[in-house]
């Protein structure tokens, strides 16, 4: 870890200044390749000018369509906005909740996964100890930095995890950064 600290660098883990944004980002991104998510995120932001539960809410499916999400992504951006509106899912809202009453909170909305919901720890809330082995890019990023490309079980990715803990979330933003520049 200290090389790959050494090699990129301080890495902001400032949380998102929007907790519904990055939500959205995180829904948008869900079984996409990097480059294609940023191409539809920008598209959909574009249409929505400001993206609020209220805009998503209001906009036409069809244009959401046309902008690039799919049929059940529409439904899923839309659910997220209602539970925005129906529920307190800030920072704020959150705070003392528990990393996993926050998964269970989140993914009652429909469209939110684990994956989701443990991004949205990491990126919005900003816990300091997050694991998310359900990313593709985490899973390939420990395997390439400390596996040398050799397949690892989860568990074996915990073990390997375990001495970054309390930080695990901010070592993830580092092999992240290490895979991306691989890759």
């Amino acid at each position: 870890m200290a090389d790959l600290v050494e090699r990129h660098g301080p890495i902001d883990t400032s949380p998102a200044d929007d907790e519904f944004e990055r939500l959205c980002v995180s829904i948008i991104n869900q079984q996409l390749s990097t480059a294609s998510a940023a191409a539809v995120r920008d598209r959909v932001f574009a249409l929505l000018d400001d993206v609020t539960p209220e805009t998503v809410l209001a906009a036409d499916r069809d244009a959401l369509r046309e902008a690039g999400l799919s049929r059940t992504k529409v439904e899923y951006v839309r659910n997220a906005a209602e539970a925005f509106v129906e529920r307190d899912l800030t920072r704020e809202g959150l705070a003392d909740h528990t990393d996993e009453e926050v998964v269970e909170e989140l993914t009652r909305i429909k469209g939110v996964g684990e994956w989701t919901a443990r991004m949205y720890l990491m990126f919005v809330l900003g816990r300091d100890d997050v694991l998310p082995l359900g990313d593709l890019g985490i899973r390939n990023g420990i395997r390439q930095i400390y596996g040398d490309g050799e397949e690892l079980t989860r568990e074996e990715m915990r073990a390997i995890a375990e001495r970054w803990r309390p930080y695990r979330s901010h070592a993830m933003r580092y092999v992240w950064a290490e895979y991306e520049a691989d890759g």
